[in-house]
C-alpha cells in the first residue's frame, strides 16, 4: 500500500541529467561542430551557386575566363609588360627602339591632317588651290621618306653604342615599321613622351 508504484520514476539527479544531455548530443545528427554564422552560410551558398553544373554553364564560364584572360593580355601588351609581349617585341634592344622612336617627332603624325587639307583643296574647284594641296602632300611624303632614312642610321648608331656585340638583325625594319604608325596606334603603347630623355641603360 505504501510502496511506490512501478510507474513512478525516481527523481533525476544532476549526473543523470548531464548524461542524458550528452547522449542526446551524441545521437543528434549534425551536432558536434559549431553552427555556421549567417554570413558563412551565405558565402557557402554563393560558392555552390557559382560552380557550373551543366554543360551550358561550363561553356559560359569558359568564355568568361577566356575573355578575362584576353583582356589581361591586351592590358599587359599595352603597358609593355614582357610577360605578355610577342617574341618580336621582347628584350631590352626592342624596348629601347620603341622608346627611341616614340621620343622623336615623326612626320607621319601630320600625314592625316595633310591628306584632309589636300582633299578639301582638290574638291574646292579652284585649280590653283588643288595644285597647292598636291604639292604640300608630295612634300610631306618626301619628308616622311627622308625621316625614315635618318631614323635607320640613327637607330643603328645608338644600338652600337648602347648594345655593343648584340645582334641588330631586324632592328631597322622594327624601328621603321613602328615609326610609320601614328603614335596612338602603336602597340605596345608609347611609354615616353616626345623629346623625353631616355635612360642610359636598358639591360
Amino acid at each position: 500500500m505504501f510502496r511506490r508504484s512501478k510507474s513512478e520514476s525516481a527523481p533525476e539527479t544532476p549526473e543523470s541529467t548531464s548524461a542524458t544531455t550528452d547522449a542526446s548530443a551524441r545521437t543528434t545528427p549534425g551536432k558536434g561542430r559549431p553552427t555556421p554564422s549567417r554570413k558563412e552560410a551565405e558565402a557557402a551558398a554563393k560558392a555552390r551557386a557559382k560552380v557550373p553544373r551543366t554543360r551550358k554553364e561550363q561553356a559560359a564560364a569558359a568564355r568568361v575566363a577566356r575573355a578575362e584572360n584576353s583582356a589581361k593580355v591586351r592590358e599587359g601588351m599595352k603597358a609593355g609588360d614582357e610577360r605578355f609581349l610577342l617574341p618580336r617585341d621582347k628584350g631590352p634592344v626592342r624596348r629601347f627602339i620603341r622608346d627611341y622612336v616614340d621620343s622623336r617627332f615623326s612626320f607621319i603624325d601630320v600625314i592625316v591632317p595633310v591628306l584632309i587639307v589636300t582633299m578639301i583643296l582638290s574638291y574646292s574647284g579652284n585649280q590653283t588651290l588643288a595644285g597647292i594641296g598636291s604639292t604640300v602632300l608630295m612634300l610631306t611624303v618626301l619628308l616622311v621618306i627622308v625621316d625614315m632614312i635618318q631614323l635607320r642610321f640613327r637607330v643603328r648608331r645608338q644600338l652600337a653604342q648602347r648594345f655593343p656585340g648584340e645582334s641588330t638583325k631586324g632592328t631597322t625594319w622594327y624601328a621603321i615599321s613602328r615609326a610609320m604608325q601614328m603614335k596612338f596606334m602603336r602597340m605596345p603603347k608609347a611609354q615616353v613622351k616626345i623629346g623625353q630623355q631616355l635612360p642610359e641603360h636598358y639591360r
